[in-house]
């Protein structure tokens, strides 16, 4: 959903940010004490060996380009690209023993947000950001408990079973935020013609009692709580001082961290950006150069968002996770890029109360294999909701589904990482 209107603009005229920010973020504070989440979405897969787990004295056809750099906490290395980020490691632990079965990038990515490895039965299991709005979201919230921002496919970033109320706000350009969403008539005439609407909705449901009808209703009913809400103004980022914007970065990925950071202050329970919409991480080829502008980017957007979280007193209660759907290909191809690799790679968190400023897991000499401390998706998974302060057991229903379904799957052993908690 794309925003730009006068209107808006207005409605902020005479009100200083801190002012509008304030009164919003102390509303929420008053509100009972729940963590939040935001997830960082590298698109595409990125690499491992050019990222968390550089392998220095790995051989030239796997070492790379990059050379690492010291961080905040002696003995941990990460990409000279996350110079940032480096200086923030104390907040951060790093997962090198990642390891999954999928190596293709949609079942991968459903992996990752579902906690599932695919559809069972036509059951569409929903992704961590409709888990957190169904658990920790408010249902009387005037925003969407679950906002999504940033370019790129959307397949596993859905609500599956939970249904319309726990689907995304989806924000294609964090720049623009919600510009489209002042009625195009008289407030007056748009209520009356959106009352009527609901009448003749709610005639039908009682008819025919269709399911799509019943999502249909409630996306009406929560767009048009949304164009009546004071809290929308957290996507509106004109707000925000030019110096704050650049420092984020002014690419959509900076922005998205700079809204995430805005609604979470105003009460959104879970936020995904997305890095890299289109090929992004994909970098079967030109790996090196790609890599470089996306990890810069980044660092700018991901150290910028942490600082100010721990700086507004945010961060121990906001987890912030950096991953994607796998790493890359130890070898580098003939094109010098890498390939798709799901055997081992890295993903980082960020605050949320963790135990910061360590590495949990190893990978051998050329990042292939996990040789130490291996952490399963289902593993990861039940982890962040044991941070969160979900029961990953706990059981939801799908509609015409006899069995109950665990909110992560738990048919195979699950392990909790104990080292961040």
């Amino acid at each position: 959903m794309n925003l730009s209107r006068r209107g808006i603009l207005s409605l902020a005229a005479g009100c200083t940010l801190s002012g509008w920010l304030g009164r919003l973020a102390t509303h929420a504070a008053e509100q009972p004490p729940v963590k939040s989440c935001i997830l960082l979405w590298m698109a595409g897969g990125p690499s491992h060996l050019d990222t968390f787990d550089l392998k220095p004295e790995a051989s030239d056809k796997v070492r790379g380009e990059f050379r690492p750099i010291e961080t905040s906490v002696p003995g941990i290395q990460i990409s000279e690209h996350f110079p940032q980020l480096a200086r923030q490691m104390q907040h951060a632990a790093i997962l090198r023993g990642m390891h999954t079965v999928e190596s293709d990038h949609q079942l991968a990515s459903y992996h990752l947000h579902t906690g599932y490895q695919k559809r069972a039965g036509g059951i569409a299991f929903p992704s961590l950001g409709a888990i957190v709005s169904r658990e920790l979201g408010r249902a009387d919230f005037p925003l969407p408990n679950f906002v999504c921002l940033g370019g790129g496919g959307r397949h596993a970033m859905r609500s599956g079973f939970l249904g319309p109320d726990h689907q995304p706000l989806d924000v294609l350009d964090p720049e623009r935020g919600t510009d489209n969403l002042a009625p195009l008539a008289g407030r007056a005439e748009f209520e009356r013609q959106f009352e009527v609407l609901k009448r003749m909705n709610a005639a039908f449901d009682r008819a025919y009692r269709a399911e799509p009808a019943r999502a249909h209703a409630s996306a009406l009913e929560r767009a048009v709580r949304l164009m009546n809400a004071e809290q929308k103004r957290a996507l509106d980022l004109s707000l925000e001082s030019a110096t704050n914007r650049d420092r984020y970065g002014r690419g959509s990925f900076g922005q998205g961290c700079l809204a995430a950071r805005r609604l979470i202050e105003v009460g959104v329970p879970f936020v995904e950006v997305i890095s890299g919409g289109g090929v992004g991480w994909d970098t079967h080829q030109g790996n090196f150069p790609r890599t470089k502008a996306l990890s810069a980017e980044v660092d700018l957007g991901m150290s910028a968002l942490i600082q100010d979280l721990a700086d507004h007193g945010r961060l121990d209660s906001t987890l912030v996770i950096w991953m994607g759907e796998f790493g890359r290909s130890p070898q580098i191809t003939s094109g010098g890029g890498r390939n798709h690799w799901a055997r081992a790679w890295s993903t980082v968190l960020a605050g949320g109360g963790i135990r910061g400023g360590q590495v949990i897991g190893r990978t051998d000499r050329d990042a292939a294999e996990v040789v130490e401390r291996p952490i399963g998706v289902t593993d990861f998974l039940a982890t962040v909701c044991t941070i969160l302060k979900i029961d990953y057991k706990r059981p939801n229903r799908a509609p015409g589904v006899e069995r109950p379904i665990p909110i992560v799957d738990t048919s195979k052993p699950t392990n909790i990482i104990r080292e961040l908690i």
